[in-house]
């Protein structure tokens, strides 16, 4: 089974936590697809994959810059991985039919969004209905992730 962990973010917004998240799953040499709830979202996280550390940037793509085969990173609204990802990171809300398909699934949710952290828990009994591994990170004060159960 996919194992599942669920990123509350409480210190740092989806724009800022998603870069690094990202950084450390392409070191450990996979692939991602980021999965976001509209295709203004895809646009505003590739903007951001571009700019958010003036040292370096994350090799991204999405539909409007094709060839998906090729890109490390593939933003997208779609139930899909045509890059051959390992991770897939959901955002917005957003769900996959199939998680088998990636080693790990990270949902990201907005502590302070009350219906998104409600959605969190629906997919939380969900997920760990159907036999996966699940687990919960939150921010500390000082925005480091921690395991919480």
């Amino acid at each position: 089974m996919t194992e599942v962990r669920f990123y509350h973010l409480t210190r740092t917004p989806l724009h800022q936590a998603l870069p690094q998240m990202l950084e450390r799953t392409l070191e450990r040499g996979q692939r991602a697809v980021v999965k976001a709830g509209s295709e203004e979202r895809v646009e505003a996280l590739a903007a951001g994959l571009w700019t958010y550390n003036d040292r370096s940037f994350l090799p991204h793509g999405s539909i409007r810059d094709g060839r998906a085969e090729l890109q490390p990173i593939w933003l997208t609204t779609e139930d899909a991985a045509p890059n051959g990802a390992e991770v897939l990171f959901l955002t917005d809300g957003s769900t996959s039919e199939d998680l088998s398909r990636f080693t790990l699934c990270a949902i990201l949710f907005d502590g302070g969004d009350p219906d998104a952290v409600s959605a969190a828990r629906a997919q939380w009994t969900a997920l760990k209905g159907a036999g996966h591994g699940v687990t919960y990170w939150q921010q500390d004060e000082g925005g480091r992730w921690s395991q919480k159960a």
